[in-house]
């Protein structure tokens, strides 16, 4: 999980916190900074999605780019040992 996904729940949790109390003392100011805070949190959690998703995707391509090579290396191998046979 990326951290910024953490740090965007965060966020979000102190933002709504931050917006009640502005309601609770009716401070316009404190339930705008708390609003701010919390849509700030969630964009910062959806970039935190994003790099996870790209962060997924590289390491399938990865691991099946690995498990190509792996396969071809082997079948050369047969190849190989086939040919020595024939000879």
């Amino acid at each position: 999980m990326d951290k910024e996904r953490v740090k965007g729940a965060i966020d979000q949790v102190l933002g709504i916190a931050k917006r009640e109390v502005g309601n609770v003392i009716g401070d316009v100011r404190t339930q705008a900074e708390g609003t701010g805070l919390e849509i700030k949190g969630e964009f910062e959690t959806a970039a935190g999605k994003l790099k996870d998703a790209a962060r997924d995707a590289r390491d399938k391509a990865t691991a099946s780019h690995k498990s190509s090579e792996r396969s071809k290396r082997e079948k050369s191998k047969v190849l190989r040992a086939e040919n020595h046979n024939l000879l």
